[in-house]
């Protein structure tokens, strides 16, 4: 047992957030569950989860000493109580429909409630993966999406799978699709963009050119108009290449940047919408494989689409 009085600094938070400071190795599903067993007490007595800290509070934690020590970051996953929209999962990959708001790694801020870290989290409370029997592979990723964008995201649950998967999305084996909302309507209902995206890292943002530049890449994207509505249109591009900010900067480019989109966009624009990031989903990804796709042939020729796209709702009741 370990108790703790409550000093000026540590008061005011909730119960929950002071017990996972001072415990950061105990997953958050323990903690509710000794919140109510009583294993952990303020003052002597059971209290709520959100109760608020005051000073001189004597918080008591009948806890196993471990779950005080600082997590090693490749088991940071166990303490997750993983939640994942799956789209597509066998026993080679899995795809997930990753919300708005959801990081795919951890970032420069240490968040650690990741896709990655969700997918590892549910893969071994399903017993399919323990690090203890591995000797190097861990469930990866194999693309990755913005924090502000929604859409489907590929994990390999094997080192085959992995292999295989990055092969091909690096041959453009794979079609990939966004649904996106644009401001105005376009001249022409379909059409491609190719030009040279280069990133300002000072700024983060891209630009684009029309001629070759030192360190800009070649970016290509198909767009098609799917409709139109008091000003916003209903857009679905699918990527040839896959750049940092493409469909963003390839749309303003042609003069309608995405509702929500105030990098490319401006603030007067996206006055009384109630979006604070781009409406930008990948909702749809073809496996458009070419030659030997081992274990993975029988993904060959087929297509999975995301559901739910948080902001059709919206265009739909223009």
């Amino acid at each position: 047992m370990k108790s703790f009085t409550i000093s000026k600094n540590d008061s005011g938070q909730r119960l929950d957030k002071f017990v996972l400071k001072v415990c950061p190795s105990l997953p958050t599903s323990q903690l509710y569950k000794y919140i109510r067993l009583k294993r952990i007490k303020v003052n002597g007595k059971k209290c709520e989860i959100a109760y608020k800290l005051a000073v001189n509070d004597l918080v008591e934690m009948y806890i196993n000493d471990e779950f005080f020590e600082k997590p090693d970051e490749n088991t940071v996953f166990m303490k997750i109580d993983p939640k994942l929209d799956i789209v597509f999962e066998d026993e080679n990959i899995l795809l997930v429909d990753k919300k708005v708001g959801m990081v795919v790694h951890e970032d420069d801020d240490g968040t650690t409630d990741t896709l990655i870290n969700n997918i590892k989290a549910y893969l071994y409370k399903k017993g399919e993966w323990d690090p203890e029997k591995e000797n190097s592979f861990t469930p990866s990723l194999c693309n990755r999406i913005d924090r502000g964008t929604g859409g489907i995201v590929i994990a390999a649950k094997t080192a085959a799978a992995l292999r295989i998967m990055n092969e091909k999305i690096k041959n453009r084996e794979m079609e990939k699709y966004y649904l996106l909302l644009c401001f105005g309507k376009f001249n022409k209902n379909n059409g491609t963009v190719k030009n040279f995206l280069l990133k300002d890292e000072k700024q983060n943002k891209v630009f684009a050119y029309n001629s070759p530049k030192p360190g800009a890449k070649t970016a290509v994207t198909h767009y098609k108009v799917l409709g139109y509505k008091k000003g916003i249109s209903l857009v679905e591009c699918r990527l040839e290449t896959g750049r940092t900010h493409q469909i963003r900067v390839h749309m303003a480019g042609l003069g309608h940047p995405l509702v929500g989109d105030t990098k490319y966009g401006t603030n007067k624009q996206n006055q009384g919408y109630p979006y604070k990031n781009q409406c930008l989903y990948s909702y749809k990804l073809g496996f458009d494989f070419e030659g030997d796709s081992g274990e993975l042939e029988y993904l060959k020729g087929r297509e999975f689409t995301a559901e739910n796209i948080y902001f059709m709702e919206f265009f739909e009741k223009l």
